[in-house]
């Protein structure tokens, strides 16, 4: 029986033979690596994985699809929302005791909720190894960009802080069924080995403030919000938010 898309979940499905193969040679998959695939749909990416990894976790909101996805036998499937699964704790259970390997993640992401599912693996960053993620090509742009460029702004921050990240792949929407309105793009999320040591709620609200007005120069806003936490050192505020670059913001978090 033919599944249909759902639209409440976001379902854009990959059906592009040739794009498959060059995102799982991207990912390079190897025996005895512990993978988990968000929102494997009709297992179009989880197939390949699974037939090089031997054994594969998928995590799959969609009652109808996680009851076919449990009748191949080298899958375990959790059946949940993806912002509810504790990857801290999967890693934890299904990790081999002594690996030197941590989670691998991949998956076409849902777009609609594809920035707090980035934000909600930030929580869990020291078990993962690497990311691989489908997304909307506009959130890739922004999360790559650099600083003095029209797509750098809080996600750009907030994510090269801890990750070093490619946009390695370009996927026009007739290779999806339904096609989605939108260019995709597969990155890939590695997480630094040594970030800078900070507390990430002071470095998203000082972003947050920062970027609220970004055409104004950051006098008006992060100025201000640091005169109200008494801060005692010295920061340009003569710049707009999308000129100061990623280790600034960062050195300014851990000042702070």
């Amino acid at each position: 029986m033919k599944h249909i898309a759902r639209k409440r979940f976001g379902q854009h499905f990959l059906s592009d033979s040739a794009i498959i193969d060059a995102i799982v040679r991207e990912i390079v998959p190897a025996p005895g690596q512990t993978m988990v695939e968000i929102g494997p749909g009709l297992a179009a990416l989880t197939q390949p994985l699974v037939e090089r990894l031997g054994q594969l976790t998928v995590i799959e909101l969609d009652r109808d699809l996680a009851r076919r996805l449990r009748e191949h036998p080298q899958l375990r499937v959790v059946e949940s929302d993806v912002l509810k699964v504790d990857f801290s704790a999967l890693a934890r259970e299904i990790v081999p005791a002594g690996s030197a390997h941590k989670l691998r993640v991949v998956g076409n992401l849902p777009y609609n909720i594809s920035s707090p599912i980035l934000f909600h693996l930030l929580d869990h960053v020291d078990a993962i190894e690497d990311q691989h993620f489908m997304l909307q090509k506009e959130v890739i742009d922004r999360m790559v960009a650099r600083p003095a460029t029209a797509d750098y702004g809080r996600l750009s921050v907030m994510l090269q802080w801890r990750y070093a990240m490619d946009n390695v792949l370009f996927v026009p929407p007739e290779c999806f069924d339904p096609p989605p309105r939108v260019d995709s793009a597969v990155v890939r999320m590695v997480p630094h080995t040594s970030p800078a040591p900070l507390d990430r709620a002071v470095l998203e609200n000082l972003v947050q403030v920062a970027f609220s007005q970004r055409r104004k120069l950051l006098r008006h806003t992060l100025g201000k919000w640091l005169d109200e936490k008494s801060f005692a050192g010295t920061f340009d505020v003569q710049r707009r938010a999308e000129e100061v670059p990623v280790a600034e913001y960062v050195a300014l978090a851990q000042q702070v």
